[in-house]
């Protein structure tokens, strides 16, 4: 019998990708195309349902290519960005000062309605208990409540739909408006334990029937668990776009952090671990962290328990750092010392800079004769600098350094990275400080999970041991997961994510770090107190 395969689909903040998988969890291979993004205003980010569209069938057809037919399910996981849509589920823009239908996607990373989620949380409604207690800028109510606000009558007139990003994908394929669980509890303020939109929230947060528009039409009222499979599998014209077949099974999808999780808490770490001792980082742009338990634990500042919303039965929690990837990009770039680096590289790859970085850290440690993670014994960095997401759930929250000097040579910029890399691993240590449960496993995955010293500073910081996967492109694994449920390939989602989880590789925290860390830690607490202390002096 021929080997069945499945497909995953992940659209990033950057680009979209699709990887071809095997029942065992095995890459067959990957393709991305990248995507625009537009930033026409402070805080704006935005995007186009067609051109994501349009690149996931080119990433499809060109994974695919001569094993459509053994393409036995699909999947697709996605940002959690807001999707508007207007007659003929055509684009619908979402910038009023601009007008370009095109651009109807208000990203995850947008944070234009800050004040929106300020107002949601100021009622206290009870629902909140799911999110940490506060709303984030992020989700999609205050940024639905923000185009109620701002966004002309003519948007409000044309408006048929409001989509989570991955549920977009998984109508545009079907043709079916199911929308996933995974999306409406985590981003919407759905009530998974209800399994209901509740019209209190929604008439208390101003959104029950904005312009006269029902809030719950354009969202939708039809919710399925991630991996059931939607409608029939692949219309006509979604196959022929995507080059399968006509009929391929489509699983319910998942937000991307979620796709990672999937595969991250479905591979082996050793026995003796239990699911709910296992946390997952998936890091990008931003890191979330993603863990489940089979029961309810309100945690201060971490969205969740989410019911339902990853396997079902169990309560997940979803923390995280708005910026990492992205911030240690920033760090490094608009350093003066970047362009140097470069020419002395000849290469532009940040990866190659990170590299470089890493062996001018062990060089210095040599030289000073010191542990490599004590080169930073004057140098604090707090990560903050678009917003803290967990625990402090704060997106005006901003960075701090403290420790610069005049020195602007390549050794002071791997010195800056570094403080960073550990501020980043501060964070996540403040994130598990939060739970009343001991973690015995963190899984990695993403760009960040490439790099030895962000992996190591996670480690030793949490003291936990880290599990990095065999198959990096865990986000693309997860998705093609939901693809081999949705095709009954296995009989529930964590039976497929066990399955197709693969193995792992260990890092163990080294002891002898522990008490810097715990000194560093210590200041990082203070620089989280002293930005408050100052944001209320500056008040006063």
């Amino acid at each position: 019998m021929p080997e069945s395969l499945f497909v995953g689909v992940d659209v990033g903040s950057g680009s979209a990708r699709a990887g071809l998988f095997t029942a065992t969890g095995s890459s067959l291979g990957t393709f991305s195309v990248t995507i625009p993004t537009w930033a026409h205003l402070h805080d704006h980010y935005e995007q186009s349902s067609e051109e994501i569209w349009s690149a996931v069938c080119r990433c499809v057809k060109q994974v695919v290519k001569e094993s459509a037919h053994l393409v036995r399910g699909i999947g697709f996981t996605a940002t959690c960005s807001l999707v508007a849509l207007q007659d003929e589920d055509k684009a619908l823009s979402v910038c009023p000062s601009q007008g370009i239908d095109k651009r109807n996607i208000v990203m995850w990373m947008d944070h234009r309605a800050v004040q929106e989620a300020s107002d949601i949380n100021a009622k206290k409604h009870e629902l909140l208990k799911f999110v940490g207690g506060r709303v984030s800028a992020e989700m999609e109510c205050p940024k639905i409540l923000w185009l109620s606000r701002n966004a002309p009558k003519e948007f409000w007139e044309k408006i048929t739909k409001f989509m989570e990003l991955p549920d977009f994908l998984t109508f545009k394929s079907t043709g079916n408006l199911a929308r996933s669980l995974c999306s409406v509890v985590c981003k919407w303020n759905y009530d998974g334990e209800k399994r209901s939109w509740d019209r209190e929230f929604l008439e208390l947060a101003t959104l029950s029937c904005p312009h006269g528009r029902d809030f719950v039409s354009l969202a939708g009222d039809a919710v399925q668990l991630p991996g059931a499979a939607v409608g029939g599998g692949l219309t006509s014209t979604a196959a022929k776009d995507l080059g399968l077949l006509v009929g391929t099974p489509v699983g319910t999808s998942v937000i991307d952090a979620y796709a990672g999780a999937l595969a991250l808490l479905g591979a082996e770490t050793e026995a003796g671990i239990e699911l709910q001792e296992k946390i997952a980082l998936i890091c990008g742009t931003s890191t979330c962290h993603i863990c489940v338990a089979p029961q309810i634990d309100l945690v201060g500042g971490v969205w969740g328990p989410y019911k339902d919303v990853l396997f079902d039965g169990m309560y997940a929690h979803e923390a995280g750092q708005s910026a990492t990837g992205k911030l240690l990009d920033d760090i490094v770039t608009s350093h003066p010392s970047f362009v140097k680096i470069t020419n002395e590289l000849n290469s532009t790859e940040l990866r190659h800079v990170y590299e470089h970085l890493n062996h001018l850290l062990e060089h210095l440690s040599q030289e000073k004769n010191i542990p490599l993670e004590q080169l930073t014994e004057d140098l604090h960095v707090c990560p903050d600098f678009h917003g803290n997401r967990s625990p402090i759930a704060d997106s005006t929250r901003k960075g701090m350094i403290s420790g610069l000097t005049l020195n602007h040579e390549p050794t002071d910029l791997a010195l800056i990275y570094l403080a960073t890399v550990q501020a980043l691993a501060y964070g996540t240590k403040h994130i598990l400080a939060q739970f009343s449960r001991e973690f015995r496993a963190i899984l990695i995955c993403g760009g960040l999970s490439l790099n030895p010293v962000y992996v190591q500073a996670h480690a030793d910081v949490c003291r936990v041991p880290v599990f990095i996967p065999n198959e990096p492109e865990s986000v693309l694994l997860g998705a093609s997961i939901l693809g081999a449920c949705a095709a009954g390939e296995f009989p529930s989602l964590p039976a497929a994510a066990s399955k197709m989880g693969g193995k792992t590789q260990r890092v163990d925290p080294e002891d002898a770090t522990f008490r810097y860390h715990e000194k560093k830690f210590r200041v990082f607490e203070e620089l989280l107190k002293d930005q408050a202390k100052y944001k209320d002096l500056m008040k006063g």
